[in-house]
């Protein structure tokens, strides 16, 4: 299963790709997690579907220093032929 998040909000420069690098390591998700243009952050993460939905929530949250607005989800029933995390530049 794979969802692709789109997470707004003071996203950026507060650490969130790399910590959600750490918490999807944690959770035993792949996938990849970058900034965009517009001020949000992308992440598209793998896994179970229990674990993603773990994933999710704390995205909901982030690391301390930042402050969500909002966050899109698209799932998919599809997997991907994603290996570990990256925190993309």
């Amino acid at each position: 299963m794979t969802v692709r998040l789109k997470i707004f909000g003071r996203v950026q420069g507060v650490f969130f790709r790399r910590s959600a690098q750490v918490e999807s390591e944690k959770l035993g998700l792949a996938g990849w997690a970058r900034n965009e243009d517009d001020g949000s952050v992308e992440i598209l993460a793998s896994g179970s579907q229990e674990k993603l939905k773990k994933f999710v929530e704390w995205c909901k949250d982030g690391p301390k220093m930042a402050k969500v607005e909002k966050v899109e989800e698209d799932w998919s029933e599809e997997g991907s032929d994603l290996e570990g995390f990256e925190a993309v530049d």
